[in-house]
Order: structure tokens, then C-alpha cells, then sequence
């Protein structure tokens, strides 16, 4: 159930603010963002030790971001499946899927954000559909852009759409944030608490943050990362530990 939001605007100074929550099985390995790729010095992102991919990827130079998030649909056959993780690796570094077998992945939205140019690709595992985002504000969760993909309906819709319905009226009347602070709570202003739980227990249909137990598993939030693009400069801040205020630190 992971989350993407952004805000776009192509006039003004700062033209993407990009929010990414990334919920996941905490037992699932990984390594905080930097630069993890030989193969791609110039990109920055989380590394998954699983599969060896990202769940959202900065390319400082362009500069650039993309984030991954499951979609629904038909998956992929498990001899051929590869991993989602290189999605943002591909669109960050290069602006869009290129050549890949998409009948090797299971389903996904793909969001890709530059100063001047927003792009959501969506696979069911059938179809590709992709659109460029009209400038405002943008929710991606896993039932698709704002929660609507009535083709794909499924176990946890409500949850989607009352998450939905709670931050993005929230975000909208919170204040921009300066981006001329040093520490990251400086820096967004209103949207760190917003996009750090606002608050909400973990079990709240609303909750941005999550905290499920499957089986033996414990699935949940285990990262939230806060991009900012403009053709000058590029500020990314990550929190490996979601609601606690204090973890957050500066990547770029």
C-alpha cells in the first residue's frame, strides 16, 4: 500500500515537491539512499538487497525522479518475472521505460517527475496506459491515480480511498514549503508532519503510515522520502524510521 504525491508546477520555482512512502515487509533487506549502482554513478536512491532494484531513484544532474508502486492485475509468469525495483532506474536515469519486456513485470504505476514534465505509466500485466499530469496536485496509490482504477478493484480499496480523501485536503491547504531551511523540518514546513503520519495511528483507515500483521510477517511503512526539483537545485530528504521526527536527514 505504498503512496506517491506530487505537486506540480511548471511556472513556478520550484516545479516538482514529491512525496514517497514506501510500505513493504520490515523484514525485507535494505540499504538507505546513495548512490548504489557502478552501472549508474550518477543516480541515488534506496537499495533493495532482495532484488537488487529501488523503489524511487533521484538523478541529481537532470534532474529527475521516479517511484515505483504495486498496481493490480494479472502477474507475471514466475519463470520470467523480474523485478519492479528497475523501474526507477530506467525512467530516472532515462525518462521513460525504453525497451523493456513488460510482460516480465507484474503490475505497477510508475510515476517520473522533471522541472518540466510529469509522467505516470500504469501495467496490468495485459495493457500499458501512460499520461503527462496536468499541473496541481496528485495522489498515486496502489488502486492507481487518486484511487480510481474500477477495472482493478480490490481487497483494501476503502482504506486507499480513505487516505485519499484524508491527506489530499490537507496538502492542499498547508503552506508550500520555503526549502530554505538546513534541517529537513525547516525546509518542508507543514508537509513533513502531513507525510509523516499527521498524527494518525497506524491502524486508522486514513493512515499514510501503515502497520499490518500477515502470517509471520509484519508488513508496513519503512521509509518516506521528500524530493524537490527545480532546474537549479534538487533537495532530497529521507526518514528510515516513519514518525519518528527526528530521523530525518538530508540525502542531497
Amino acid at each position: 500500500m505504498c503512496t506517491a504525491v506530487v505537486r506540480f508546477d511548471p511556472t513556478g520555482p520550484v516545479p516538482v515537491l514529491l512525496a514517497g512512502i514506501r510500505d513493504e515487509f520490515l523484514g525485507r533487506p535494505w540499504r538507505p539512499p546513495a548512490a548504489h549502482w557502478p552501472d549508474r554513478p550518477g543516480l541515488i536512491g534506496g537499495h533493495d538487497l532482495r532484488a537488487g532494484g529501488t523503489w524511487l531513484a533521484v538523478d541529481p544532474a537532470v534532474p529527475r525522479v521516479a517511484c515505483v508502486l504495486n498496481g493490480r492485475g494479472r502477474p507475471a509468469a514466475d519463470e520470467v518475472r523480474v523485478s519492479r525495483g528497475v523501474l526507477p532506474l530506467q525512467a530516472a536515469a532515462h525518462g521513460g521505460l525504453g525497451d523493456l519486456d513488460l510482460e516480465r513485470l507484474d503490475p505497477f504505476h510508475l510515476l517520473c517527475a522533471e522541472p518540466g514534465l510529469v509522467s505516470l505509466w500504469s501495467w496490468d500485466g495485459r495493457d500499458l496506459t501512460g499520461q503527462r499530469l496536468r499541473p496541481g496536485l496528485h495522489l498515486v496509490v496502489n488502486s492507481g491515480l487518486e484511487g480510481r482504477d474500477p477495472a482493478h478493484a480490490g481487497p483494501g480499496d476503502e482504506h486507499l480511498s480513505a487516505r485519499v480523501s484524508h491527506l489530499r485536503p490537507r496538502l492542499e491547504s498547508a503552506l508550500l514549503p520555503p526549502l530554505d531551511g538546513g534541517s529537513p523540518a525547516a525546509a518542508w514546513g507543514e508537509w513533513l508532519p502531513l507525510v509523516d503520519g499527521d498524527g494518525l495511528d497506524r491502524a486508522d483507515p486514513r493512515a499514510l503510515l501503515v502497520r499490518q500483521r500477515f502470517g509471520d510477517g509484519v508488513y508496513g511503512t519503512t521509509s518516506v522520502s521528500l524530493i524537490a526539483l527545480s532546474a537549479e537545485r534538487v533537495r532530497y530528504d529521507f526518514n528510515p524510521d516513519p514518525g519518528n521526527p527526528a530521523a530525518w536527514g538530508r540525502v542531497v
